[in-house]
């Protein structure tokens, strides 16, 4: 796929940390750096959607854990319960 230029404003206090940030990131090419940041704030929304998923499991966790008691199964108590429930 082919590049093509896009234009977005920054303002004039801005573009020395532009261009200290394309510098470092982007060998002096501000296409570069947009590039870099991009994959870089897509690993981070990665990362957030990520936690979100664990907080619900933990949660889900404590509610079926607090439904239970606080009774932790073995992996043989499990299997008896569900033979208990299987129909003939």
């Amino acid at each position: 796929m082919a590049a093509r230029p896009i234009s977005f404003a920054v303002e004039d206090a801005d573009l020395p940390l532009l261009d200290e940030l394309s510098a470092e990131f982007g060998d002096g090419n501000r296409s570069e750096f947009l590039r870099v940041a991009m994959a870089e704030f897509k690993e981070r929304l990665r990362l957030k959607r990520l936690q979100e998923l664990r907080a619900g499991m933990e949660t889900l966790h404590a509610e079926a854990l607090a439904e239970r008691g606080g009774k932790v199964f073995t992996t043989e108590e499990t299997l008896a319960l569900i033979n208990d429930l299987r129909v003939p």
